[in-house]
C-alpha cells in the first residue's frame, strides 16, 4: 500500500496487476472483492453488471482476468462512482469498465434488464438492527442493508440477466438461508462455495452462484481453504488472489 492524495490510498490487487485507489477511511475493498471476481464464469466478449461497485475493485479484477469482457457497475455514492471510473483509467481499462451513479431501487436507463451475461455483487452484509453499526456513515452504508434488502439486491441482479445468465455473490455464511430464499424465485442450479478460514474452522463467507431460468438442484462445493496452519495463504487461495479463476 502506498499513500495517495485527498484521503485515498493506493493498493495493489491480483498480485499487483490491479492498482486501486480507495478511501483511506470507511469501507475498503479487499479479499472478498478479488474472490468474487475470480468466481464469475465470464468469457471474452461477455457483458457483466455489478450493483454496488464501490471504488471498482471487483470490476477491475474481472476485467483484468478476462480479456475482452465488459463490466458496468452501479454505485449509489457519486463520489465513489467517479473514483471507480478514475481507477479504470488508471489501469487502462476505461474502454471495458464503467461505473454509473445510481441505486438498485432507481437504476439509470443504461442498465437494460435482460441484457447481461453475468451479474456479480457484494451486497451489504447486515440486516438493519442486526450487529453493531460501524461508527462512520460511509462504512455503515456499505455494510447495512437499506430499504431494498438482500432480496431486493438479488432481484435487481437477476432481472438484469438474459436467460441462462449467471448471478454470483459473496456474503456472510450466517446469511446463507436468506440468500438462498431470495434466489429461489429467480434462479436455479445454485452452487454454494464456502470460504474456510482454515481447515476445520467454520466458514465466515460463502460464494454463491446461480443461473437464471435453470432448474438443476443445489450443489454444495468443497470450497476454498484460505489459510494454512502457519497463517499464510494456501497455494489455491494464492492462485485465486493472483488472478486464476475459481472452479465452482
Amino acid at each position: 500500500m502506498t499513500g495517495a492524495a485527498d484521503g485515498l490510498t493506493e493498493d495493489r490487487l491480483m498480485g499487483g496487476r490491479v492498482l486501486l485507489r480507495q478511501p483511506r477511511r470507511g469501507f475498503r475493498a479487499g479479499l472478498d472483492s478479488v474472490l468474487l471476481a475470480a468466481a464469475v464464469p465470464a468469457a471474452p466478449g461477455d457483458r457483466v453488471v455489478e450493483p454496488g461497485a464501490g471504488s471498482g475493485a471487483a470490476a477491475l479484477c474481472l476485467a483484468r482476468r478476462v480479456a475482452g469482457c465488459r463490466v458496468t457497475g452501479l454505485e449509489k455514492d457519486p463520489a465513489l462512482a467517479a473514483l471507480a471510473r478514475g481507477n479504470a483509467r488508471l489501469n487502462r481499462l476505461e474502454t471495458r469498465v464503467d461505473v454509473l451513479a445510481g441505486d438498485v431501487a432507481d437504476p439509470p436507463p443504461a442498465l437494460a434488464p435482460g441484457a447481461w451475461d453475468h451479474a456479480m455483487l457484494n451486497p451489504p452484509f447486515l440486516a438493519p438492527g442486526r450487529g453493531r453499526a460501524p461508527p462512520r456513515a460511509d462504512r455503515a452504508a456499505a455494510r447495512i442493508e437499506d430499504g431494498a434488502g438482500l432480496a431486493g439486491w438479488i432481484a435487481f441482479a437477476a432481472a438484469m440477466l438474459r436467460a441462462g445468465g449467471t448471478l454470483t455473490l459473496v456474503h456472510r455464511a450466517d446469511r446463507l438461508a436468506d440468500a438462498l430464499a431470495a434466489l429461489g424465485p429467480h434462479a436455479g442450479e445454485v452452487v454454494v462455495f464456502p470460504l474456510w478460514p482454515r481447515a476445520g474452522r467454520p466458514a465466515k463467507r460463502v460464494l454463491i452462484r446461480a443461473r437464471r431460468g435453470a432448474a438443476a438442484p443445489l450443489r454444495l462445493a468443497p470450497g476454498l481453504v484460505l489459510h494454512g496452519a502457519d497463517g499464510a495463504f494456501t497455494p489455491a487461495a494464492q492462485a485465486a488472489l493472483r488472478g486464476s479463476a475459481l472452479e465452482m
